[in-house]
């Protein structure tokens, strides 16, 4: 586990995408996650798209299920799968900046609620989702131990967990580690940045058994090179990005040289993506 030179909070965590949700939202659009580029033809909007589509087959959805999105950003994902696939989808964010814009999307078919919520002391019934997956919040768990573990206990049984995660390569060199994922941690607010062995052991203790991992690097790199000339090309023609990078009370200004930093990460392989899939065996 990579852990960062300073503790990074809950409350940090939701800070940071309160501080920069315009940022966000200009850079990344509706769907604050990585893209998914199958043929490599696809738009950075198709791609974002296709990464949902991905896990979402991986979960196996069908219509009438109840399902939770643990970390849901501005609810583009949960309101995408209620969408199409008839699910009930339960979001849950700890940042007001996001929660206020998800809770204002609609659904055509399934249902869609979001709550202000820190999911490791969450209130939801034992045994009441058939689902729950996680897009790029993992990372940002304090205690990922107990973030398996809330799945777990509020699965039923036969319920899967899919976890889109960023991962720490198995054994970085001290160089990696501290130009690049300790960095990343400490700049981007993670807590800590796991391997895969640390969360299939953080599953199985949990009481899951480990269905798939499916290292997807190759088809998501792309997000952070788009993202980086998106930001440049900001930098070029809005004032506004030039005064948050060089205001000095901006604490999260940082995370656009942090996009450089995993922007590297990828390409040298210090970091990896991978799509977890867990199954909380029938009873």
């Amino acid at each position: 586990m990579i852990v960062p030179n300073r503790p990074q909070t809950t409350s940090a965590v939701a800070g940071h995408y309160d501080e920069l949700d315009g940022f966000y939202r200009e850079i990344w659009g509706e769907h604050v996650h990585h893209g998914y580029w199958a043929t490599g033809r696809e738009t950075p909007g198709q791609a974002a798209e296709a990464l949902v589509m991905h896990l979402a087959r991986r979960l196996r959805l069908e219509a009438g299920q109840s399902v939770c999105d643990i970390g849901c950003g501005y609810g583009a994902t949960a309101q995408l799968l209620a969408d199409q696939f008839g699910v009930s989808v339960i979001g849950v964010t700890v940042s007001p900046a996001q929660a206020r814009i998800a809770a204002s999307r609609t659904v055509s078919r399934g249902g869609l609620s979001i709550r202000l919520q820190d999911w490791l002391s969450n209130d939801f019934a034992a045994a009441g989702f058939d689902r729950v997956y996680s897009v790029e919040s993992s990372e940002h768990m304090p205690d990922k131990q107990r973030f398996f573990d809330e799945a777990f206990r509020t699965l039923k049984p036969g319920g899967k967990l899919a976890i889109c995660a960023w991962l720490a390569c198995d054994d970085p060199g001290p160089r990696e580690v501290r130009h690049l994922l300790e960095p990343i941690c400490r700049e981007g607010r993670l807590p800590g940045m796991g391997d895969e062995a640390d969360y299939r052991r953080f599953g199985e203790r949990a009481g899951f058994r480990v269905v798939g991992v499916e290292d997807i690097s190759d088809q998501v790199r792309r997000t952070w090179s788009i993202c980086v000339r998106r930001v440049l090309g900001k930098l070029f023609t809005d004032p506004r990005y030039v005064r948050f990078l060089f205001d000095g009370s901006a604490s999260d200004r940082i995370f656009a040289l942090t996009m450089v930093r995993i922007m590297i990460a990828y390409r040298t392989r210090s970091m990896r993506y991978c799509l977890l899939v867990f199954e909380r065996e029938a009873d």
